[in-house]
Formats: C-alpha cells, structure tokens, sequence
C-alpha cells in the first residue's frame, strides 16, 4: 500500500505557495472581483492561486492530471490532484478570514477515484488540517508541529452541535422541513459555513455538518480529513466519499440520524 508521504508534503508546499499569494491580497483594496457563468464571484486571488498550484504540480507531477475550480480539468491517469484555490471566496471578498485553499489527491480504485491526501489551509485563520490515507489527520503550523485529530464521542443528537452554511439550499430542494426539525433536536446550531464545519467535525468540536450542493473541489480535501479523523463523510445518499453534489460529515455515529433528517422532503 503506497503511503502517499511525498505527496503529502508536495501538498503542502503547494499549499505555503497558494497562502503566500492568498494573503498578498487579502483585504486589498484594489482586488479585481468578476462575476461568473454561475453566478458566483471568482477574484483575481482565485485565478493566480490556482495558476501557481498548476504551475507547480506541472513541473513536479507531470504526469498527473489536475482538477481547478477556476480552469477545469488538465490531462488523464490513474492520480488527479483537486483544487479550490479559494474555499469561501464570498468571505474572502469581504475581508471575513474564513476562507482556505483546499488540495486533495484522487487515485483510481475499485470504485473510481477516491481521495488519499489532503491539505487545508486557512492562513487568515492561521489554521491547517491534513491527512494522508492509512496515517491519520493532524492539525498544526507544519508537518512536525501538529496535533493529532478525532472525531467527537457524542452519540446523541440531543447532545450535538451541527454546523451548516445556509438556508437556501435546503428549501430549493424541498428538504427544508427535516432540516428545520434537525435543528430542533440538536444540542446547539451555528452557520461557521464551507470547509470549517468538516474541520471543526474532524477535530471534535462539532459532531455533524451537512450542504445541500457543493462540487467535487469544495470536498475532496475534506472528506479524507474527516475519515481519517475516524468519522464518516458521505453524500446525502449515503455515498461515500466526495461525489454526491452534496456532504453530510460527522462522528459516526450520528450519521444514520443525520441522513435520516435531510433527506425528508415536503
């Protein structure tokens, strides 16, 4: 079984790239902000991050393909990097400093690609989470200071946090009501919003995290955290792993539960 240690430690330099770069315009006042097809906003920051990451990988990992939010898919085989320059480029936009690049490596299996490393950097937070699979998920300001992650012990949705985005989502697919009614039977509720509700998920914090519409760059990165935090990351099907359209993250043992709330439907 590779152990995929190099490739955690690429992520990672791509990742100490894309923060340098990141946080050069965080708050600028001059920031270039378009609008694209979808509707969402795209920052000069978005583009350059991701054009240094694939400048990167193109040298070092040249015969790996790679996946952009911003310049979609480049080249073909077995091993595909996935990037989201700027996971929360509304907050980043606005100077909210909850926002992260987000680097996952996909291999090939049995049931198509499947995440095996994963990087998270939040520098405005001063924050980063990583995991490779089989070696567990830590936390901390490098790979030789950081702190190992686990999932909450919680096994009962009256005793749990859950962490969401918005709104809006869940009432477009008609699953507003058992969203609602989730929330009412939970400990405690708070919208921190994109990658930060799987971190604080892997580390404990909060026990159960969901999004109704999310892409394949918003959760490969997380998705390997959580599980090798020892939790569980599906779709709102039950699939596991990052290719739903949608996430529910959790401890485990609350995750039938959750499921079973978000998919009521009007």
């Amino acid at each position: 079984m590779p152990d995929y240690l190099d490739d955690l430690r690429f992520a990672h330099v791509l990742a100490d790239a894309a923060d340098a770069a990141t946080m050069a315009r965080f708050k600028a006042l001059d920031l270039k902000v378009d609008t694209k097809p979808d509707m969402t906003p795209v920052s000069e920051a978005d583009k350059a991050a991701e054009e240094l990451i694939r400048g990167q990988l193109g040298r070092a990992r040249p015969r790996d393909a790679i996946l952009g939010e911003e310049y979609g898919i480049q080249g073909t085989g077995p091993r595909r990097w996935v990037v989201d320059p700027i996971d929360g480029t509304k907050n980043y936009v606005r100077g909210v400093p909850v926002w992260a690049t987000l680097i996952s490596l996909m291999e090939a299996g049995d049931t198509g690609f499947e995440p095996v490393v994963g990087v998270v950097s939040a520098p405005a937070l001063g924050r980063r989470w990583w995991a490779a699979r089989g070696h567990g998920a830590f936390t901390g300001r490098s790979l030789s200071s950081a702190s190992r992650l686990h999932v909450s012990r919680v096994s009962k949705l009256t005793d749990a946090s859950f962490a969401y985005s918005s709104l809006s989502g869940w009432e477009e697919q008609g699953r507003l009501d058992g969203f609602l009614d989730l929330t009412r039977e939970v400990w405690r509720t708070r919208a921190y919003g994109d990658f930060w509700p799987y971190m604080l998920v892997a580390e404990g914090a909060v026990d159960i995290c969901a999004e109704p519409e999310l892409s394949l760059w918003d959760m490969a990165a997380n998705a390997i955290v959580v599980t090798e935090a020892g939790g569980t990351f599906t779709g709102l099907d039950g699939r596991p792993g990052p290719h739903s359209g949608n996430a529910a993250a959790s401890n485990g043992l609350l995750h039938d539960e959750l499921l079973g709330y978000l998919n009521q439907r009007y």
